[in-house]
């Protein structure tokens, strides 16, 4: 028996008040009213929108509309595509992908947009492409990760977050409407992943006897990079795009433009004696006109795995990037009396909460110099002033690798 009247509905008060089989009239707190039709449709449970009170649906209005809606879901219809017609189309998943990656790629680099599209392409459009985005929910982006979930856990976490994108991107066009899937309703129908998903990195302890070791080494592009990525807590990719303009030896600082970074903002490096060192030696070397670090191919930075196998050619299974958790393990441990604040910007983290961000109007440069010429001295003291067995980079014996 039906449990609204008109009096009921023109009164009531912020909730939702059940009319019977299924039908809801659901009252914000702003006391704009709607009707809301609940039905099953493949074993699932639908929530379909029909439509607002009083400017849409009247109670007996609604009524009509509910009974003719569930009688198509009982028959194994739609009722939501019923509802639809006439209305703008709802894409379906691919199709909302290939539009948030053309619309919100305008705002990405190249390089993003290109894994966007290519890691959803490869590992959810093939299982779920083809369903209406408004009906994408946990268990359909659950079956899409699951086989690349525990063997392939780093972009698995990456084509999650994507396919939240393209999920918010299509209830921005109104395509849907229903709450977004949260990351833990996915992981819950999910195996665990196996921890340790940290870069692999040297102990800081070991790294200044790795850095004599390659110092005695054949002066390749590629190990002369490792080395200055190691002396600058920089990432690699910053490293192999590093050009002689970016430098400015007068002002020991190597000025990264945010095209190379990856919070995509300018940043300063601070130059200790080191690095300075391995600088000249590298103008000796390669000249100084263009990349610092030049790849084979003329004009072209060195490739992304030239660095890394400096590192298996040493005899090491550890990550080129992991020597920056080397650098604030150092700074953590050797250099306590430096704010935690000034590592994380020496690594170009993003520092403080938006508050803080908004009121910080320093780079507390001096601060990071004194921690990067400390880095420069403990792990290269033969490059450093002061430092012991000072070594003739140009005079010594080659050794190759």
């Amino acid at each position: 028996m039906a449990k609204l009247t008109d009096m009921k509905v023109k009164k009531a008060g912020p909730g939702v008040h059940g009319d019977g089989a299924g039908l809801y009239l659901r009252v914000k707190p702003s006391g704009a009213k709607s009707w809301v039709l609940r039905v099953q449709h493949m074993g699932r449970r639908e929530d379909i929108g029909l439509g607002g009170y009083p400017a849409d649906l009247s109670l007996a209005e609604a009524r009509e509309k509910a009974a003719h809606l569930r009688k198509l879901a009982r028959q194994g219809h739609d009722a939501r595509a019923e509802r639809d017609k006439g209305k703008v189309r709802v894409p379906t998943f691919a199709e909302a992908m290939k539009a948030a990656h053309e619309e919100l790629g305008k705002g990405w680099s190249e390089k993003t947009a290109a894994a966007f599209k290519s890691s959803l392409s490869q590992h959810v459009a093939p299982r779920i492409g083809s369903k209406r985005i408004d009906c994408i929910h946990s268990d359909q982006i659950i079956a899409a990760l699951a086989p690349i979930w525990t063997e392939k856990p780093a972009i698995a976490k990456k084509v999650r977050v994507r396919i939240m994108q393209v999920l918010q991107f299509a209830k921005a066009k109104r395509w849907r409407t229903d709450p977004l899937p949260t990351p833990k309703d996915i992981s819950s129908g999910l195996a665990k992943q196996s921890g340790g998903s940290h870069f692999a990195a040297m102990p800081f302890a070991q790294v200044p006897e790795f850095i004599a070791e390659q110092l005695l080494k054949e002066e390749t592009p590629g190990r002369m990079a490792l080395l200055f990525t190691i002396l600058t807590a920089a990432r690699s990719g910053e490293v192999r795009n590093a050009r002689w303009e970016h430098i400015s030896l007068e002002d020991r600082t190597w000025t990264r433009p945010k095209e190379l970074m990856k919070m995509k903002s300018g940043h300063a490096v601070t130059l200790s004696d080191a690095a300075i060192a391995l600088l000249e030696r590298a103008a000796a070397l390669f000249g100084t006109d263009g990349l610092i670090f030049p790849g084979a191919a003329r004009g072209k930075p060195l490739s992304d795995m030239t660095l890394t196998r400096v590192m298996r050619l040493a005899g090491e299974e550890v990550t080129v990037h992991g020597f920056r958790s080397a650098f604030r393990d150092w700074a953590a441990e050797r250099m306590p009396t430096i704010p935690a604040m000034v590592a994380e910007m020496a690594l170009a983290h993003k520092v403080g909460t938006a508050t803080e961000q908004a009121y910080l109007r320093t780079d507390l440069r001096d601060m990071r110099r004194s921690l990067m010429d400390g880095w420069g001295r403990f792990v290269a003291p033969s490059l450093s002033a002061g430092g012991n067995n000072i070594v003739d980079m140009a005079g010594r014996q080659e050794v190759a690798a």
